[in-house]
């Protein structure tokens, strides 16, 4: 049997536990609500009340790309700047960074990577108020920061992460709903469980299925979107052995659109938001060069990918993934793949 009959028909006996994993999302979202709303609403209090210069991540893998996501929520919800600094800055240069006033907040899975130890570390001595997001309770970097949050994803056992992405992505929207107070933004966290069910339901399968065959493609997104991008394509990389490049619907225009002609698979994310209409012009245009393009917002020549109706922008590009991760373990099985062990690759990479 061939890649092309596999991508028509793959097989489906066993469900990957990447898969089972996903689909609990909803379920955890629920228990990170309840055990955190408090310290969220305290946090959030605080920094209302000694506000930060501005905001600084530590994040590598897929808790970078969820922090991508909280940069974008809390810059244009409060207006503070947020930069992601690379953990090498501290565990191999050595080198002391002006952080006093700042708020340092650390995104990891395991919590035990020497580097963001290290440069957590260093923030909380340079006077950083340091929060960490952490899906393992207990571990060093939690015990660590000032103030911790338990992810409340529950265990993963497939190398490729999925609910604890999602979760980490809720502890931002919850940090940025409760610091800013904003009625919006507290709508969608009230909201997330039940649009990550609807979104689960969701099947991405018959448009992902001719990426059995491919070698390459562009996932793009814009905004609070770009951090889906980026999670997707490690997801192609890592699951499916499948080279995915992820680009802001503004950049890919400069320099990688070269690379698309006839037949190119473009996978396009979007939330009706001020990016919306770029990202549809971006979409046309890959259209008219015959890309084959996925998109999640509605353009001539494109292929529709389904989404759920009416949730709030903040939360349409977490959905968005959940219906990814229920679909892109089927690519990888057509690839005759097993999705929970990707090759040369660990659940935890503790770098230095």
């Amino acid at each position: 049997m061939g890649n092309r009959d596999l991508a028509v028909n793959p097989p489906v006996a066993f469900v990957p536990a990447m898969a089972r994993e996903a689909a609990q999302a909803a379920d955890a979202a629920v228990r990170q609500v309840r055990e955190c709303a408090s310290g969220f609403a305290e946090l959030g209090a605080r920094l209302r009340r000694r506000p930060p210069s501005f905001i600084v991540t530590c994040a590598r893998g897929s808790s970078d790309h969820a922090a991508s996501y909280g940069k974008y929520l809390l810059e244009t919800t409060l207006g503070l700047a947020v930069a992601s600094v690379g953990p090498s800055v501290a565990s191999v240069y050595n080198t002391p960074l002006v952080l006093k006033d700042s708020l340092f907040i650390a995104v990891s899975q395991s919590g035990r990577s020497p580097d963001l130890l290290r440069l957590t570390e260093a923030a909380r001595a340079a006077g950083a108020l340091t929060v960490g997001f952490v899906n393992s309770e207990g571990s060093p970097l939690s015990t660590l920061c000032d103030v911790n949050f338990p992810l409340c994803a529950g265990p993963e056992q497939s190398v490729a992460a999925t609910k604890s992405y999602i979760l980490s992505g809720l502890a931002f929207l919850q940090l940025a709903a409760h610091w800013s107070e904003d009625a919006g933004l507290h709508e969608a966290v009230s909201r997330l469980p039940e649009s990550l069910e609807a979104a689960r339901a969701l099947d991405w399968w018959p448009a992902l299925s001719g990426l059995a065959e491919a070698r390459s493609l562009f996932v793009l997104g814009r905004g609070s979107g770009l951090g889906a991008a980026l999670e997707m394509a490690l997801k192609f990389k890592e699951t499916c052995r499948l080279h995915a490049e992820a680009f802001s619907t503004a950049e890919v225009s400069h320099g990688p659109l070269a690379l698309v002609g006839p037949g190119f698979p473009v996978l396009a994310l979007g939330q009706e938001d001020g990016s919306a209409e770029g990202t549809r012009s971006v979409v046309r245009r890959m259209v008219e060069l015959g890309a084959e393009v996925r998109s999640v917002l509605q353009v001539p020549g494109a292929e529709l990918l389904p989404t759920v109706a009416g949730v709030p922008n903040a939360i349409a590009p977490l959905c968005q993934v959940q219906s990814f991760y229920m679909a892109v373990h089927r690519v990888a099985t057509a690839r005759r793949l097993d999705p929970d062990a990707p090759a040369h690759l660990r659940k935890v990479t503790e770098t230095v």
